[in-house]
């Protein structure tokens, strides 16, 4: 890559991975709670939601937050018990009405019902994730005749996607996640960005022990796409997974330990521009 583009895209990165980038993105949820579960779950519901204009979808994550009496953010809201009794149904009832743009009730009701079960079970998102990194250290440590790889130790991010993907669809949730990856789950990539990146003051950096951060994927959108492609860096206007995969790659020769950092670099471009 060009040491002028290679300058100016980590000038960027730096200049828009700030506490001021939260304002007004969906990662502002995340901070607004207290206790990693709660962070966890109210992360992958803002991320899930977290396509179209945000004047739109901004208030629509907010109108499934925990509130006071006064009617304010309860920043000690119980997530996790809120999935768990049932509670989500108060606001999301499964009918055929319209939550937001695609989203029916009865789509957002089945996210929600398939989140709590998956917090059921496993206790935490984290939990989850965990569960699946045990099972890939179990198959690695198996055919390399009981002495456990470094790769072992974490997931990729390609494997928590599928994980995710996966587990949502045989739960009967469809829509809201993909049902697989053959898309570019730009949402699903986002939250893993949010939680893997650690020392930054956007990203939690609360699974930086499960997955490994030089494996994530570069979260897709229209956006990113268009700016990929006028800077060289993609050819092809498709947002699949392997194209993602493919920019990521790119990145990594920037940020080699770090390649989603490129996902503010990007967006900063298109701040500038405008």
């Amino acid at each position: 890559m060009e040491k002028a583009l290679t300058e100016h895209l980590t000038a960027l990165a730096d200049r828009y991975e700030r506490p001021s980038f939260i304002n007004g993105d969906p990662s502002w949820f995340m901070h607004q709670v207290n206790g990693d579960t709660n962070k966890e779950i109210l992360a992958f519901i803002a991320s899930a939601l977290s396509y179209g204009s945000r004047k739109q979808f901004l208030p629509k994550i907010e109108s499934l937050m925990i509130r006071k009496a006064d009617g304010s953010i309860n920043p000690d809201g119980d997530y996790k018990e809120w999935l768990l009794s049932g509670k989500y149904k108060e606001v999301v009832p499964r009918t055929d009405e319209c939550f937001y743009r695609l989203y029916t009730n009865a789509m957002m009701h089945d996210f929600l019902a398939a989140l709590a079960e998956i917090v059921r079970k496993f206790g935490s998102l984290r939990g989850f994730i965990e569960h699946k990194k045990r099972e890939k250290s179990v198959t690695i440590t198996t055919s390399f005749c009981g002495k456990e790889s470094e790769n072992a130790r974490k997931l990729t991010a390609l494997e928590a996607v599928n994980a995710i993907t996966q587990s949502f669809a045989k739960l009967g949730s469809t829509g809201v996640i993909p049902k697989d990856s053959k898309s570019s789950c730009k949402r699903v990539c986002m939250f893993l960005r949010w939680m893997v990146r650690g020392d930054s003051p956007v990203d939690l950096g609360l699974w930086t022990d499960l997955i490994d951060k030089k494996s994530l994927i570069i979260p897709m959108d229209t956006h990113v796409v268009q700016e990929a492609q006028r800077l060289g860096l993609l050819t092809s206007k498709s947002t699949s997974m392997s194209t993602a995969l493919k920019l990521s790659k790119k990145l990594a020769t920037i940020w080699p330990s770090d390649p989603c950092k490129g996902d503010f670099a990007l967006f900063g471009l298109g701040v500038d521009e405008d």
